[in-house]
């Protein structure tokens, strides 16, 4: 197979799962909207907020870092050199991890209260706010069993990708929004939206969020099963494990599970700094959503980042899963010019979406923040998302490069440089959080962490690039710069031009932001900047963009004929 073959192959199996990741994304805005509609964007959602996200950090804690980054490798070793194809390696790793999984999550159910201690500023210890921490505890123990079914729920996606099947793994989530979505407007009939944005939950309010969350995971998990039936994988329990090959494979985990144990210290470290804005803000003056003070947290905070996280998600984890077993031959056979090759081309795709969008947010971000969540409780405080918003563009920028990075590292099953990688990155999170967050106040507590945030990634990014670039001894260097600078020249100046058709359009309908003129403004500045970018790309001979316009064209029915 040539190398453009090879890429187009890339881009076309990452195509499919954008595909379905960007419904997922679309029924998640959704899902947001209606948060921020029912439970606004002050203590009263943190509540729920931090309780629901907390299952999410201990999966990645206990085994998100092993079936995320190592199985796949594992999984294509085990089908090239097994005899049955690895079908046993397969039946024993699932047996396994839903023994683990399920231990571990009965006793986090169990020790609820020291668990959510771990995550929660000291601020939730005054007594005004015994009712605000009791609706949190509450709400992780029904939201708690979700590590349990987010863990099966990578694993076995992980099984379909490393058999080429990747549609399945993206495309599930949806039913997770959708039952969310369904919930959250079952809550709002039932009970409305929040009059007071810093106060705990009734009992009701807390057994309709937490279960229908939960429940949500287990819909994309059983989705999977059918899928896994087709692509050949018939499950048999099996407790052989010695003398299996398991032991490489945890053996290689040990170095990402201490990777992930790092990162999500600074993880909990931002949580505890997000819940002490809204939390310190609520226990001296928080009372109503009118409130002015009611301080930016983890809501915020942890909003900004999914949204911002949408080109990632669409574009990058969809071309590095594709690329990764790609990556992963390479290395096995010894190929590593092709491997920081394919690598460095394969970025520079996600790159040619990432750059524009990153370069055009923070002029959208107040009136992309007011789409998607100035409705109901939050509508009266939509403007304390827009700073952290604009300020996570950068951020985006240097988490993608060290992204791909690491997909190198892990197809070179070099985990122990991984983790040591990471501890700079975290170390430098926790640094810039500690000290940003101690010079400002409650307003900007999320701002604060979102520099923090954008720093810890300009530093691995660029200290992933050069340990990579020493261990492949080529990344093409010379071909990404070049790429990089007439790409930000082109989004600039795509970038001015949305701006202008900005400016335009609210001179003619005024400065009233309402919906409609933010969603005319969003539209007509996005458009804008879609089409300058593209013509200026084939101009400037950015041909990963045309690249990937031809492969969009040819997937879209009626394009490929003209």
């Amino acid at each position: 197979m040539s190398g453009q073959h090879k890429k187009t192959s890339i881009i076309g199996s990452g195509a499919v799962m954008a595909a379905g990741t960007v419904v997922s994304r679309a029924s998640g805005f959704v899902r947001s909207a209606l948060l921020a509609a029912a439970l606004g964007p002050a203590l009263h959602a943190d509540l729920f907020n931090i309780a629901n996200t907390i299952p999410n950090m201990l999966y990645i804690l206990l085994a998100g870092g092993i079936f995320n980054a190592v199985l796949v490798p594992q999984l294509v070793r085990a089908m090239k050199n097994d005899p049955d194809g690895g079908n046993a390696y397969i039946d024993r790793i699932i047996t396994l991890a839903a023994v683990f999984l399920g231990f571990v999550t009965v006793a986090l159910v169990i020790f609820a209260p020291a668990v959510m201690s771990i995550f929660l500023d000291a601020s939730f210890d005054d007594p005004a706010l015994a009712e605000q921490r009791q609706s949190l505890i509450d709400f992780a123990r029904f939201c708690l069993p979700q590590v349990f079914f987010y863990g099966m729920f990578v694993l076995l996606g992980q099984v379909l990708n490393s058999r080429g099947s990747f549609g399945p793994m993206m495309w599930a989530p949806i039913a997770n929004n959708v039952l969310s979505v369904g919930v959250l407007v079952a809550y709002l009939v039932l009970h409305g939206k929040a009059d007071d944005v810093c106060g705990p939950y009734t009992t009701s309010q807390e057994l309709l969020l937490g279960i229908g969350s939960t429940l949500g995971i287990v819909a994309q998990l059983l989705i999977l099963i059918p899928y896994l039936r087709s692509a050949g994988v018939r499950y048999r329990p099996r407790f052989d494990w010695r003398g299996t090959g398991l032991g490489r494979t945890f053996h290689l985990g040990l170095w990402t599970v201490l990777f992930v144990i790092v990162n999500q210290i600074a993880y909990t470290v931002v949580v505890r700094l997000a819940s002490s804005g809204t939390a310190s803000a609520a226990a001296g003056a928080c009372g109503g959503v009118g409130a002015a003070d009611t301080g930016t947290g983890y809501t915020v905070y942890s909003s900004a980042f999914l949204l911002i996280m949408v080109p990632h998600a669409i574009v990058t984890v969809s071309l590095a899963t594709a690329v990764l077993p790609t990556l992963s031959r390479f290395a096995a056979d010894d190929k590593r010019r092709d491997l920081g090759r394919t690598l460095a081309s394969t970025m520079r795709t996600a790159l040619t979406l990432v750059i524009p969008f990153a370069v055009l947010l923070p002029l959208i971000a107040g009136d992309l923040g007011n789409i998607v969540w100035g409705w109901g409780a939050a509508a009266d405080l939509v403007d304390n998302y827009t700073p952290s918003l604009a300020l996570f563009a950068p951020g985006l920028l240097f988490f993608t490069v060290h992204y791909f990075m690491l997909r190198g590292f892990y197809a070179l099953e070099r985990t122990r440089t991984v983790f040591f990688i990471q501890c700079a990155v975290s170390a430098t999170n926790i640094a810039l959080a500690f000290l940003l967050v101690g010079r400002t106040d409650a307003a900007f507590t999320s701002p604060a962490l979102v520099l923090a945030y954008s720093g810890a990634y300009l530093l691995g990014a660029f200290l992933s690039y050069v340990v990579l670039r020493r261990a492949l001894g080529s990344l093409d260097t010379h071909t990404t710069l070049r790429f990089v600078v007439r790409t930000v020249i082109a989004a600039l100046i795509a970038a001015v031009a949305a701006r202008g058709v900005w400016e335009l359009i609210v001179a003619v309908l005024g400065e009233d932001h309402g919906k409609v003129v933010s969603l005319l403004l969003l539209g007509g500045a996005c458009v804008a900047d879609v089409v300058v970018f593209l013509v200026l790309a084939r101009f400037m001979h950015i041909r990963e963009a045309n690249e990937l316009v031809a492969v969009v064209a040819r997937r879209i029915p009626g394009l490929k004929r003209r």
